[in-house]
């Protein structure tokens, strides 16, 4: 399998992954949660589907190495969607004090194709 392919079924994985977390959120913890914590809940999931879409471009763009960029969108999803999720469902604060390294690897990543864009501009 090459690499465009392997990103393309990481980021169908992670896209896949976000709408069953956000289904089982909406259906079956919509009566267990507080209204603030579903939002933080949401908040997890929205942010997972958008770079789980981030990533599904990447893979398929030729013109940029999608690459660096795509690690720090899967670390950010990881370290700023699963902890929300975690944190939402356990309040255990612990969980939330690591939502904004997750953060961190999403501006990361973004700023790397910034790079990458203006690199194919010089």
């Amino acid at each position: 399998m090459n690499d465009k392919i392997i990103w393309i079924v990481i980021s169908a994985i992670s896209g896949f992954t976000a709408v069953a977390i956000g289904a089982f959120g909406a259906h079956g913890l919509k009566e267990k949660l507080s209204v603030e914590m579903m939002e933080v809940y949401k908040t997890g999931v929205l942010y997972h589907l958008i770079h789980s879409v981030v990533l599904l471009a990447l893979a398929l763009n030729t013109m940029i190495k999608p690459e660096l960029p795509s690690i720090f969108f899967i670390l950010g999803i990881i370290l700023f969607s699963f902890s929300l999720y975690i944190y939402s469902t356990s309040g255990i604060r612990f969980f939330a004090m690591i939502t904004p390294v997750g953060g961190i690897a999403f501006l990361i990543g973004w700023l790397l194709i910034i790079y990458e864009a203006i690199k194919l501009n010089s």
